[in-house]
C-alpha cells in the first residue's frame, strides 16, 4: 500500500477545501488552485478533522501510482496557498544578465539576440540585482517549470561554469585540455 497515499492531508486554518466529483479547489491568502483527479481514486474532504483523505478503489499497480500521486499534488495545493514556493536562480558569465520589464523577462547570455520569456501567470520573477533572480508562486508545477524554462537556455557548461544555474547546483568541472600537458 502506498504510504504516502495513506497519509492525510492537514488543512491550516485560514485555508478552505471544495472537493466536488473529480475537482478539488483549494483556497487561501496566496491564491486559488484547481486540480482535477484521475477518477480511478477518490478524494474526501473531513472538515471536522481539516483534513483530506486519499483512497483507491483497487491495488493494481497503476492505482497505487495515482494514490500518491493525488495525496502530493493536493499537499503541494495546500503548502503553497499558505507560503509560496520559491526557486532561485543565479547567473554566471561575463555581460550575462537578466532584466525584467512587465511581464516580460529578458535574458542576455551570450546569443546574438537578448531571449525573451514571458512570465506565466500566478508566477512573480524579481531581480534582486541583474545576475540573481527568484522565482516565486503558489502552483509548484509552475513555479518549477518556470525556472527549468529559464535555466533550459543556457545551461552551466562544466569548463568555465558560464551559464544559468540553480543558487544550491553543484556544477561538475572539468580540467580542460591544457591541464593534461
Amino acid at each position: 500500500m502506498s504510504r504516502i497515499g495513506k497519509k492525510p492531508v492537514s488543512v491550516p486554518a485560514g485555508v478552505t477545501v471544495q472537493v466536488t466529483n473529480s475537482k478539488v479547489v483549494v483556497k487561501g491568502k496566496g491564491g486559488e488552485l484547481s486540480f482535477v483527479h484521475h477518477p480511478g481514486v477518490s478524494v474526501v474532504y473531513d472538515d471536522a478533522a481539516k483534513q483530506v483523505l486519499v483512497t483507491r478503489p483497487a491495488d493494481d499497480r497503476n492505482s497505487r501510482a495515482l494514490h500518491g500521486l493525488t495525496r502530493a499534488l493536493i499537499s503541494n495545493m495546500v503548502l503553497g496557498v499558505v507560503t509560496p514556493w520559491e526557486k532561485k536562480l543565479e547567473i554566471q558569465g561575463v555581460g550575462y544578465q537578466a532584466a525584467l520589464s512587465g511581464k516580460v523577462l529578458t535574458l542576455q547570455v551570450g546569443f546574438a539576440n537578448a531571449i525573451k520569456l514571458p512570465v506565466p501567470d500566478g508566477v512573480v520573477c524579481e531581480l534582486p540585482d541583474n545576475t540573481h533572480l527568484t522565482i516565486r508562486g503558489a502552483d509548484r508545477q509552475k513555479v518549477g517549470q518556470f525556472a527549468a524554462d529559464i535555466r533550459s537556455v543556457r545551461p552551466p557548461e562544466p569548463y568555465k561554469g558560464k551559464g544559468i544555474r540553480y543558487t544550491d547546483e553543484r556544477v561538475r568541472r572539468k580540467a580542460g585540455k591544457a591541464f593534461g600537458s
